[in-house]
């Protein structure tokens, strides 16, 4: 079951500040992966505890969700991990302000909510604008990867992606890239499930050029 948020709501346009990035990281110049929508975190503890040469942030607009993975954060001892709260076009805006503009190697967007009706495409987390902000925060030859068990929202994504001109299809696969956020590909639970339900899974990674 998705939880609809609008993410057009003006409920969403005061943001939870992010800090600078020294503030955040004891490590602040470790590579650092963005997800996306990342729920309660499950798929970031999981990344942050097998790569400690990474730091993770992950951003989510359900606010009760991002509490939840606070809370666990605060009890346990993960010094590259951190959660902010808020609509992603605009923590990023605020992101962009706190962090060198090369320091952003890797975002993953997985799973959207797929906003059906044709009427809400324009609350889809990836948009035009989104994505040139996170061109502007990305590091050359950093990436992009983009999930979904919806073929139509996937060939959506894939269209606003191509067509920013910032990025280009990056073929290689996950284990061959040298530097990259996942290296044991470890899956989210939604992709746990829509694979034991034998069901297809769209997937692409981009490269900033």
């Amino acid at each position: 079951m998705r939880q609809h948020v609008n993410p057009l709501s003006k409920y969403f346009y005061d943001i939870e500040p992010i800090p600078p990035i020294k503030e955040i990281f004891n490590q602040d110049k470790r590579p650092i992966h963005l997800d996306i929508g990342c729920g309660s975190g499950a798929f970031l503890f999981d990344l942050a505890n097998q790569n400690k040469n990474w730091n993770y942030i992950g951003l989510e607009i359900r606010e009760k969700l991002v509490d939840k993975a606070k809370l666990k954060l605060e009890n346990e001892s993960i010094d590259n991990l951190f959660f902010a709260f808020g609509n992603a076009s605009y923590l990023i805006d605020d992101f962009i302000n706190n962090c060198p503009g090369d320091m952003v190697s890797s975002v993953s967007f997985n799973f959207p909510d797929p906003w059906f009706k044709k009427k809400h495409h324009k609350r889809r987390i990836i948009q035009p604008e989104l994505i040139y902000k996170i061109s502007q925060l990305m590091k050359y030859g950093g990436l992009i990867s983009i999930k979904s068990d919806v073929e139509e929202l996937f060939k959506y994504m894939d269209m606003i992606i191509m067509n920013s001109k910032s990025f280009i299809t990056y073929n290689c696969p996950y284990f061959e890239i040298i530097e990259y956020y996942n290296p044991t590909n470890l899956q989210t639970n939604r992709e746990n499930y829509v694979r034991s339900k034998k069901l297809k899974v769209f997937e692409k990674l981009y490269k900033k050029i």
